[in-house]
């Protein structure tokens, strides 16, 4: 890509450019090794303590509580993290805006909408009082499209003001903001058709919840993120070039517009999927990209892989806390991300304003 062209192919064994990697790579080495050990602990930890050996038994022999309850969770927690970050990352690049991911900007509500119009006026799925198995999808499909049809309106929303009005950073939050209170409002007028079941078990998921995971789903999630991973991967040079600037980009080739519509698009299909399975799962895309930045900088070819990882870390602590914190009862994970998220949220604000 003609934008490659910005970075030196000359770089040799220059004592800086050597530093200026190692940093990077160590930092993501070291992301990779907490996340397994994260994960080993994980499986291991809950109603029914494990030793890591047993966890590592029973993985290999495909039986016990660590492969059939505790294993396909922890591993969507992985997939998900991972994808909520990405998703944030690159909406923060795309719109210019640190405040920018999936949860803040409505997607993620106006998702949850499309789900509970699914579940409850089309049938796609069935609602008990058993919070572990409060809504049970029956017809996937039809829940994951409405979600992400209705989380397309919210992002039509952002990138009009974004490439039509210009507006500024916070106001393109604060539609985010606007959108969510819509779509939240229309979930509300949706339980005025429910049973008092079908409104707790819909307020419950609408929290986060990955009690519900199954391998199905974890197949599901991962063959929809896989592409969507790779494709942002496959562009992290562009997404460099557009860092730098619309004007810098356009003028090394760069389509920015498109780029801006199919990473938005992407960004809004990985928050419906994730809607869908799990419930609305704030602040990860907001919290991952801006710890990540701290130590590797802006390089989308750190910063993508880095916020995978961090994410993933970041879920998959939050839904041992929900289960662990308060153990027997479980707290919906989208309570734990939430009171992770919101302080850095309302930090990132405040320093905006004073600059």
């Amino acid at each position: 890509m003609s934008n490659k062209q910005t970075v030196s192919t000359k770089k040799g064994d220059s004592p800086s450019y050597s530093k200026y990697i190692g940093k990077k790579v160590m930092f993501l080495t070291v992301c990779s090794v907490g996340l397994i050990l994260i994960v080993l602990i994980a499986l291991s930890i809950g109603s029914a303590n494990l030793s890591i050996s047993e966890v590592i038994n029973q993985i290999l022999d495909q039986n016990g509580i660590a492969w059939s309850i505790r294993f396909p969770r922890v591993l969507v927690a992985v997939v998900a993290g991972a994808m909520l970050a990405v998703a944030g990352t690159v909406m923060q690049c795309i719109l210019k805006n640190p405040l920018s991911e999936p949860y803040t900007l409505g997607l993620s509500q106006a998702a949850a909408f499309g789900a509970a119009f699914a579940i409850v006026i089309l049938g796609a799925g069935s609602t008990f009082s058993n919070a572990k198995d409060a809504v049970v999808i029956n017809n996937q499909y039809a829940v994951t499209i409405c979600a992400f049809c209705f989380s397309l309106i919210s992002t039509g929303v952002v990138l009009v003001l974004t490439r039509l009005t210009r507006v500024s950073s916070e106001a393109i939050v604060l539609s985010g903001v606007v959108m969510g209170s819509v779509f939240g409002a229309a979930r509300t007028a949706i339980q005025y058709f429910a049973s008092d079941v079908q409104i707790a078990s819909i307020v419950y998921w609408t929290f986060g919840d990955l009690s519900r995971i199954t391998w199905e789903n974890l197949i599901l999630i991962s063959a929809v993120s896989l592409p969507v991973l790779i494709y942002f991967i496959y562009n992290r040079w562009n997404y460099n070039a557009i860092d730098a600037g619309i004007d810098t980009a356009s003028s090394l080739g760069v389509n920015v517009n498109r780029h801006i519509i199919v990473g938005m698009v992407l960004s809004s299909l990985v928050a419906a999927l994730i809607v869908s399975l799990m419930g609305v799962i704030g602040f990860v895309g907001l919290l991952a990209p801006h710890m990540v930045r701290r130590v590797v900088g802006s390089d989308h070819r750190f910063v993508i892989p880095a916020s995978a990882l961090v994410g993933a870390l970041i879920l998959v602590v939050s839904d041992t806390l929900a289960r662990t914190i308060i153990s027997p009862l479980i707290l919906p994970v989208g309570v734990i991300t939430a009171f992770m998220g919101g302080p850095l949220f309302l930090a990132i604000l405040i320093r905006g304003y004073r600059k």
